[in-house]
């Protein structure tokens, strides 16, 4: 069933198409986290924090598809489908670390707050130095599960063209037939990818869990 040389005649291809799920998953997952935080402070702030968490809501309980194809048909021509996937992709999950943040957050001692009250500092400086480097350290290992989720979702862009892998494995198999072979190779690939992530992650849990 499966023809070493044909594969080898393939892979290339198919790497370089990895790469642009790699590309997808590393800005995407940069602006979840950068959004994330700002969606998790400023849903502090009394009323337009739950307009935001109804947002974050919606956007949490529609499919990820949907949402990329709603989003290309809406977004102009000149804009490619690269951008508003990784658009897309970044404010899912924005919706997802905002959940993360917020929970870190709120566990930080309330006594770290009162602490910082009572030595007059201004909000930034509390939010800079006392609070934010306690909760993100609690959140890490759950914000690296993310990242492997997010590019465990890259392929989902096929739908709006996106030239990811799963995509260029789909022209593969159709010009040569060869459908299983194809998508057996990408999961392979998929393979290589998450499982060291995953090992990575578990690593930096344990180290977190430690401190």
């Amino acid at each position: 069933m499966f023809d070493l040389e044909w594969i080898l005649q393939n892979l290339p291809r198919l790497l370089e198409a990895l790469l642009v799920n790699v590309q997808i998953t590393v800005f995407g997952y940069l602006i979840a986290l950068t959004l994330g935080l700002l969606i998790a402070i400023v849903r502090r702030v009394p009323y337009f924090g739950a307009v935001l968490h109804a947002a974050m809501e919606f956007i949490r309980t529609t499919p990820l598809v949907i949402q990329a194809v709603f989003v290309f048909l809406l977004t102009p021509a000149f804009i490619s489908p690269l951008t508003v996937g990784i658009v897309v992709i970044g404010v899912h999950y924005a919706a997802y670390t905002a959940e993360v943040y917020r929970s870190g957050i709120e566990g930080v001692a309330k006594g770290q707050w009162e602490a910082a009250r009572a030595l007059s500092l201004p909000v930034s400086r509390t939010w800079g130095a006392v609070v934010l480097p306690q909760a993100i350290r609690k959140v890490i290992p759950a914000l690296g599960n993310y990242l492997i989720a997010t590019f465990k979702d890259t392929p989902l862009l096929i739908a709006i063209s996106v030239a990811e892998v799963l995509t260029v494995a789909r022209q593969i198999g159709s010009a040569s037939f060869r459908i299983a072979e194809v998508y057996t190779i990408v999961g392979f690939l998929f393979l290589i990818v998450t499982i060291p992530s995953a090992i990575l992650l578990r690593r930096l849990e344990r180290r977190y869990a430690a401190v």
